[in-house]
């Protein structure tokens, strides 16, 4: 089976699909990779590192020659065009938000398989590209709000006096709010983390976090790790709770994230204008319409005294380390899906998770879900 590596094309995109150490594994099980020129540049990889691995580095017609496609990114209308009948294709696809390129992609029979859509089941952890990236961008949120924040994380105690540790407020204790807790205390803030599942409780305090319990949060029901039925009453508790503690904080970051839905808003703008100036909010679910009302996606702004970071690609700022774990992510789906001769039986739990479209047509119940609403 030939793989084919494209550069990525989104504007400020700096990963890439495979990197040269997971390629000389690819090379060991007999699968042939081509890799675009200067794919890898973004992530620090170069032509020579890819062709030191085995891979072979062509054009982006050489590419399209393959019999499987990966990017991180979903493929544009012109680069299905230039698929070939019938190919495959991967990437991260969130598929039911662009119905016009399923479209296209049935026209030609295309083949394709979607990372964000990877079971969350044990044995397919390591294919799981959505906590790899998050783990990160989790990371980053931290950094790049310590950044812009005018003073210093940890307490310091000095002879001109003493100065008060930060106070760092996260919205959400997923894979990207728990790396943000333990990254902000490694920093020496005090975390505060607000969620509405009650089991991420235990959590956040081995971390060093302290939780904060709603009362009724015992009541919210959970279902696949995300919040359903949350009732009115108790989203109104928790909204005056929020409030009294935005007000004290230096750094807010909002990780809130609804699959096929708009985010949720969290941070209103009259939360904002009670904040502290000089305080500063990352906002990690801009991409998907944004946690806090006056966000604004890829820009870092100031409204009412507070800096709004919106910036839409975390991994990204760390291209190299997410370039490797994607690598890592696909190339183990990959090798689950297929063999060098083929693709194994669609009906498997894992390949029936993430086949979007197939002989020309959606085969993914979810997506169907969505599209169909």
């Amino acid at each position: 089976m030939k793989i084919g590596v494209l550069k990525e094309t989104k504007t400020g995109e700096k990963r890439v699909a495979l990197s040269p150490d997971v390629i000389k594994q690819l090379i060991k099980k007999e699968f042939s990779v081509t890799v675009e020129q200067g794919a890898g540049i973004g992530s620090n990889f170069s032509d020579e590192d890819y062709k030191e691995a085995g891979a072979i580095v062509g054009s982006v017609q050489d590419v399209f020659a393959s019999d499987v496609l990966l990017k991180v990114n979903l493929f544009s209308k012109e680069e299905v065009a230039q698929m070939q009948n019938g190919g495959a294709c991967m990437s991260i696809m969130y598929a039911y938000n662009y119905p016009e390129i399923l479209d296209e992609m049935n026209k030609k029979s295309i083949m394709s398989f979607s990372m964000d859509a990877v079971p969350r089941i044990s044995r397919a952890q390591k294919m799981d590209c959505l906590s790899s990236q998050a783990n990160l961008a989790g990371y980053k949120s931290v950094i790049l709000g310590a950044n812009y924040l005018e003073k210093i994380f940890p307490l310091m105690m000095t002879a001109s006096g003493t100065i008060t540790p930060a106070k760092v407020l996260i919205f959400g204790a997923g894979v990207a709010g728990l790396q943000a807790v333990a990254t902000a205390k490694r920093l020496g803030a005090v975390v505060e983390v607000s969620d509405v599942r009650p089991e991420t409780k235990e959590q956040v305090e081995s971390l060093g976090g302290r939780f904060l319990t709603v009362e009724g949060a015992e009541e919210v029901k959970v279902e696949g790790g995300y919040a359903s039925e949350v009732s009115a009453e108790f989203l109104q508790k928790q909204k005056e709770l929020i409030q009294s503690k935005i007000k004290d904080s230096d750094l807010v970051i909002t990780t809130a994230l609804v699959m096929g839905k708009k985010s949720p808003i969290l941070v209103t703008e009259e939360m904002v204008k009670s904040m502290k100036k000089g305080a500063v909010i990352v906002d990690m679910a801009v991409e998907s319409g944004g946690n806090c009302e006056i966000s604004e996606k890829d820009k870092i702004v100031q409204k009412h005294g507070v800096t709004i970071i919106g910036e839409s690609n975390l991994p990204s700022l760390l291209s190299t380390n997410a370039s490797q774990l994607y690598a890592t992510n696909i190339s183990t789906l990959l090798m689950h899906l297929a063999t060098k001769d083929g693709f194994n039986d669609r009906e498997e739990e894992i390949t029936k998770g993430v086949l979007i479209t197939y002989e020309g047509q959606v085969v993914h119940e979810f997506t169907n879900k969505i599209l169909n609403k």
